[in-house]
Formats: C-alpha cells, structure tokens, sequence
C-alpha cells in the first residue's frame, strides 16, 4: 500500500513538472501554446523579461491560473474595512458590492455601491418628513436614527420619553384635565377648554359673597386642575322658620320646609330663597294641627314634584304632588353649554299642563351637551332642578360622490350635512388592497399603520384628520406620500386592486361612535398608466387641499368582499 501511494505521488508530482514546463519545451516537434491552456477565469500574460507566458487568475478570483480559478470572497476582510463605516458587505461570483445600514444612505444616491469612486454611507435626517413623530411630537436627529420628544401640552402616552414611533407603541397626547372642579357653594362662569393651559373662573352662587380666595383654576402640565381657593358665605344669614314647620332640605342659599308632627300643611309655597339683594324671600307654607293624629300621614302635602329623572337622553320624568281632581300648570326651561364648543348654548322652554300624578315630557336635548332642567309647578310655586349630560351619538351621513377609478392616485370628494352640531372628532382614510378574503370591522378600535406594518400587506390608515381642520367640502387624493397627522398616505401600487373606506368617528369622555362609507374603487393600473398618472398627479398635488368633514353611512355595492360596517352603539 505504501508503495501504491509512493508511485501515485510520484505520478502527480510528475505530471504538474511536465505541465509547469511546458512552456519552456517542444512536444512532438510542436511548441505547446500556453495560453491554450489557462483557466475560463484567467488571463495569458508575458513573463517579466520576455521569457514565456504565464497564465493568472482574472480580479475577484484566486487559483494558479491553468487547473483552478474560484471566486474570492472580498466580504471576509470586513465590511467596515471594504466599504467603510455603516455599510454591509455583499459579495458576488468575482466581485462584490456595498449598501448602506438603516438609517444611512449613499453620498452617489444610488442603492448599491462599490466605494472606488469615494462613494460613503452619511447619516439620514428624519426629522424632515413632517409630522414623523405625529401630533404634539417633536423629532430629534441621531447617527442613524431619530427619537421623538413631546412638546409643551402634549404628554407621552402608553410608554416613556424618548420614543420611536415606528418601533415603539408610545405616541404624545393632548394633557387633558377632563371637567372642572366643583367649588362649595360657587358656579363656573366661564372656561377655556381642558387641556393643558385651560382656565376655568368661578363665582358664589346666589345668595352667596366671596370672602376670600382665588376663583381660577388651570389645567396643570400633570392632568390636573388646580383647585380654587375660593370661599363663600351665606349671603342672608340664616333662613327663616314658618309657624309649626320644620327644614327638610337646604342648599345654605334655597331652603324647603316641611310641617311639623302632628301638622299638616294648609296652603302657600314651601321654599324660602336668598335672593340677590341679601334678604330672605319667605316660604308662605301655613301647618294647621291635625284634628285625627291617625290621619296625619295622609293629610301632609309633600313636594309638588319629586323623584324628578332624565330617560333615554332626552326625555323627562317626575312624580305630581296634588289633589287627584286638580290640574297643575308646569313651566320647563332647560339650558345647555359644551366645554369643547366656547360659543354654543342651547336655551328653550316649555310649558304644559296635567292632572296626571305621573307625568313623562320629552325634550329635544342635542348630544353631547352639558343641561341643567328646571320643573317649576306654577301654582305650587315649587321649582325642582337636575343636570343631564348627554351622551354621544352615531354620526351622521355626508353626501359622498363614490366612483371607481383606474388610476393610483384616485381624487375623492365628499360634502358634510348642513348640521353644524355634529360632534365628529375626526375622520380616518383606510386603504384596503383586495387579495383573497377581505373582512373590515368599521367599530374595531385598531389603527392600522402603513409605516408600523411596513408593507402594503393588509388594510391600513393613509391619513387622519381632526374635525377643527375642515370645513364643509372635502377633496383628498389617496396615495400624495404625505403625512396626515402621522399617518402616512403611502402610494398605490400599479396592479392591484383596492377599496378606499372613510370612517368618522365621534369621541367624549372615553366614549366612542364610528360610521362608515365606502369612498372608492381602484382598480390595477398597467406600469405605463402608472407613470403618466404620475406626473398628473404631481401637478395636482400642488393644487389640492384636503378639506373633510360630514356624518358617514355604510353602503356597499357589487363587491367581493365581507364588511362589517355597521354603525356602533
């Protein structure tokens, strides 16, 4: 076996003598050209002082030039080494090439690079897209990325400072101080809003004076109000008595009597208010003494109204306090004021009469409104108040124009009702491409966002825009690469078929109401439709403004897909 192997070396040791001197010898009379017989990747070169040729590995490759030539791999000296700082290193079959890391891009403007040309990867400024770090954000450029601050009014939500907001779930949000505080014995008069900032002042009550303290109170850089030191005392010192009566209820500025044990009361008002020049408007409440004690009970006049209630949001309720065969005479009056809508008041009244011991009016009260509703019983001379909040409504229809396009740059238009006591916050443009089974929830809370998602793979929101920014009409081109509200109107891709949704929604105080349209269709364009809308579209974009508004319904037709667009309660 040793032997075997001894002539085996020897053999090859042979073979590449006689192939090395090949240049140098005749065979069969002949000279062997050398050239003939260098590697496909190789290059036939002269030897230095003219004595033959000599066969060498082309760039990119190493071997001896005749029996092998492979590809080397330039990547193993190192990227940073090869390319230079905040590079990758590709390496390909007898060469290679660059490309930059995240947040850096080549100083030639090309993808791919090769740095013999002085081609180097610089940092990439962020902070110039707008609105990159969304309502109430300000950006902060790094060495390869950026970092989102709050501004002043703003606080960081569902995270901490800094934040990335495409990595990252945080987002700044408006510091909101939700209603004012109540102040014993005080009013508001007048308030700004809840947000940071917002001022709300205060005044006694009738009947009341202010002592001492300070009637303002600002929503705070934490969510809270500052509560007002304001004091106040009664104005008319203490309330007065009828004869055989008795106080059953008191606010320090209105009093209600009642008639002692073993009295009944006869005729006359039972409430004595302090009025505004500081003196008593006596109850004129007359208790005669009970001739039968056993009776008693059944002969006291209770409050002409009581139990006094507000059902399903505008409707009222209160129990009558009188002889069955009388009939009483009501004076209603109600007043309503929005914090978030400075010049709004809603002021009416009514009246009405029933010898109904049960009695249900309904009022037409408007949503979202602060009410304060007083019941007067007119020959009573009794007056009962409640406050009412209102709650939030669906939003109403606009008039939407639907089309279907053939164009990736679709322009859309809708016009809001004539209502200007909508209380919409703000709409949202979701783009949904058409592959296989689609299914839209208009009430689901998610957001979906082109960036986070970071493809066109699924239903996404383009833009985002709150009711305080438009007006009565809208016209909006989808796909204009902007950024509404941080929400980024990505271009349509040529090829593919999509369905443009517009959605309000209302919110106050946490809740939420959704409705929506179905806005558009765009079908796939060809690349060449593609590049000419283009154009087109670069030039109306200079021209267009985005103005929306309106109350959206659900209407779908002649599509291939499963909504859920109902309108949410």
């Amino acid at each position: 076996m040793h032997l075997e192997m001894k002539r085996w070396g020897a053999a090859v040791v042979t073979a590449a003598c006689l192939l090395c001197a090949l240049s140098d010898f005749q065979v069969a009379g002949q000279i062997v050209d050398v050239c003939a017989t260098c590697h496909a990747n190789a290059t036939c070169e002269d030897k230095p002082g003219g004595s033959g040729k000599v066969c060498n590995c082309m760039y990119g490759f190493v071997g001896n030039g005749r029996i092998y030539c492979q590809d080397k791999d330039e990547c193993k000296i190192g990227a940073t080494k090869i390319c230079g700082l905040h590079t990758s290193c590709h390496n390909t079959y007898g060469s290679y090439y660059c490309t930059c890391q995240a947040g850096y891009s080549p100083s030639n403007s090309l993808v791919i690079f090769i740095p013999n040309d002085g081609t180097h990867c610089q940092d990439i400024d962020e902070c110039r897209i707008p609105g990159i770090c969304g309502e109430g954000g300000k950006c902060r450029n790094l060495q390869g990325g950026f970092n989102c601050h709050c501004q002043v009014g703003y606080k960081v939500h569902n995270g901490t400072e800094p934040f990335h907001p495409r990595h990252d779930q945080a987002f700044c949000k408006v510091i909101d101080c939700g209603d004012p505080p109540s102040v014993t014995d005080a009013v508001q008069l007048s308030g700004t809003g809840k947000h940071y900032g917002s001022v709300a002042r205060f005044g006694c009550e009738k009947g009341f004076l202010w002592k001492s303290g300070d009637n303002t109170s600002v929503c705070g850089v934490d969510g809270q109000w500052i509560v007002p030191s304001l004091v106040c005392e009664a104005k008319c010192g203490p309330a007065p008595y009828p004869v055989n009566s008795e106080v059953i209820w008191h606010n320090r500025s209105a009093v209600l009597h009642g008639c002692m044990k073993g009295h009944h009361s006869w005729k006359g008002s039972n409430m004595s208010v302090c009025d505004d020049t500081g003196k008593w408007q006596e109850a004129t409440l007359r208790c005669r003494v009970n001739t039968d004690v056993i009776c008693s009970d059944l002969l006291e006049i209770k409050p002409a109204i009581s139990e006094l209630a507000v059902f399903y949001d505008k409707c009222l309720r209160w129990k009558a306090e009188k002889y069955e065969e009388d009939t009483e005479n009501y004076r209603v009056v109600f007043s309503g004021f929005r914090t978030y809508q400075r010049n709004f008041h809603d002021k009416r009244k009514m009246a009405l009469g029933s010898d109904e011991d049960q009695l249900e009016v309904c009022l037409d009260l408007l949503p979202v409104t602060n009410y304060t509703i007083t019941v007067t019983a007119v020959s009573a001379r009794f007056t009962s108040t409640i406050s009412a909040n209102t709650s939030l409504q669906v939003p109403q229809a606009p008039e939407v124009f639907y089309r279907e396009f053939e164009t990736p740059f679709p322009n859309l238009w809708l016009r809001r009702s004539a209502s200007t006591l909508d209380p919409i916050s703000y709409y949202q443009v979701f783009v949904l491409p058409l592959e296989g089974t689609l299914v839209f929830d208009c009430a689901s809370p998610k957001n979906p966002d082109f960036l986070r998602q970071r493809g066109l793979h699924g239903q996404y929101i383009t833009a985002q825009v709150h009711l305080k920014n438009v007006g009565r009409e809208m016209n909006f081109s989808v796909g204009d690469a902007h950024y509404y509200e941080g929400y980024y109107n990505a271009p349509l891709l040529y090829g593919t078929d999509y369905y443009i949704i517009l959605r309000a929604v209302s919110q106050w105080r946490g809740a939420f109401k959704h409705s929506c349209v179905l806005w558009a269709k765009v079908r796939g364009t060809s690349y060449v439709m593609m590049m000419s809308a283009v154009f087109v579209s670069a030039a109306i974009g200079l021209l267009a403004t985005v103005v929306i508004v309106g109350y959206l319904y659900t209407t779908f037709t002649k599509t291939h897909c499963c909504f859920r667009c109902g309108q949410s309660n």
